[in-house]
């Protein structure tokens, strides 16, 4: 067959995408051998590199291997991935997609949600072991680590997100809730020192840890700015002058809603500064300012943790998005 190949892509992964997506619709089957580096040279109109080379391609993703006088042959090597989040959101969407972008057919991965419901995160952690090859996980409290996880071989662990808590010899890739957005704040600080008062709304009934009031405190103090500290977000009353840090989305569409009633004009009147950035803060009111960890950046990681098997212990860099709003 002749593959017209586009110019986005390099032939050898096009090729090796093609191939892939043979084996996964079943034309070669696991553990059946591929035809010859010259017979796929010639089936496809490219040259014998081409072919070697996108061989070593999906050698690499797991997908074939090969025996010395025998050729190359498609592995039957499944493995199957548990990857437990809190709650669905779209920065979330963004981690689960780069994490299954980067990996294989070879792996089978089971999405689950434990909605911050530590019975419910202790029956699945309970019943999924020993199921699996790899745990991604996402703990239900930042500081509390469930005694359920040692049930898991340290090396098959990886913890997301949370983790304000001795995490031993457990592999992490999580973000800082305290000194990272105080160092963000502190990027932030000509923006922020333009307002009369800095509101930082933290519901009560958020899981989002407590600990960056105290250095949201801290950082209004250090900068001679008057701060407050709201957790009953739906009784605010948006007033020029003033500018609000937002934990929620849903709390950042009510801010916005409420300033039109107002008349109040965002990023004049008052400012809103969002936790996590998502694609649409790029667009409301001319654009939200946010901080934010890069998502797209931990689900990559993680993805690596599961091919590799190596222990990674990293805290991602919180990141600022400057826009309208402020």
């Amino acid at each position: 067959m002749k593959i017209t190949f586009g110019q986005q892509t390099t032939k050898v992964k096009q090729l090796a995408d093609l191939i892939s997506q043979e084996i996964s619709m079943g034309t070669y089957k696991s553990d059946s051998a591929l035809p010859s580096i010259n017979q796929l040279s010639r089936n496809y109109h490219v040259s014998r590199d081409t072919v070697f080379k996108a061989f070593i391609d999906l050698k690499d993703r797991g997908m074939i291997d090969s025996t010395p006088g025998k050729g190359y042959y498609v592995t039957n090597k499944l493995k199957n991935i548990l990857l437990l989040l809190d709650e669905y959101s779209q920065f979330k969407y963004s981690l689960y997609n780069s994490f299954i972008k980067k990996l294989s057919i070879n792996y089978k991965v089971d999405l689950l949600f434990h909605q911050y419901n530590e019975r419910l995160f202790n029956t699945i952690i309970r019943e999924s072991s020993g199921r699996y090859n790899k745990y991604i996980v996402m703990n239900f409290d930042n500081e509390k680590f469930s005694s359920n996880l040692y049930k898991i071989e340290p090396s098959k662990l990886l913890l997301l997100d949370f983790g304000k808590f001795d995490k031993k010899e457990y592999s992490y890739v999580c973000q800082d809730f305290d000194d990272g957005f105080y160092q963000a704040l502190n990027c932030l600080e000509k923006q922020l020192g333009k307002y009369e008062r800095l509101i930082l709304l933290l519901p009560s009934e958020s899981k989002h840890p407590g600990s960056s009031g105290r250095y949201f405190i801290k950082f209004c103090r250090e900068k001679q700015l008057k701060g407050e500290i709201i957790d009953n977000t739906d009784e605010i009353n948006i007033k020029k002058g003033e500018a609000y840090i937002v934990i929620r989305q849903i709390d950042v569409v009510n801010i916005i809603k409420k300033s039109r009633a107002e008349g109040l004009k965002c990023g004049s009147d008052f400012g809103v500064l969002a936790y996590n950035d998502t694609p649409s803060y790029e667009v409301i009111d001319q654009g939200i300012t946010s901080i934010s960890i890069d998502w797209e950046q931990m689900g990559k990681l993680a993805a690596d943790f599961v091919l590799s098997g190596k222990e990674i212990k990293e805290y991602l860099p919180t990141e600022v998005h400057i826009r309208h709003s402020l």
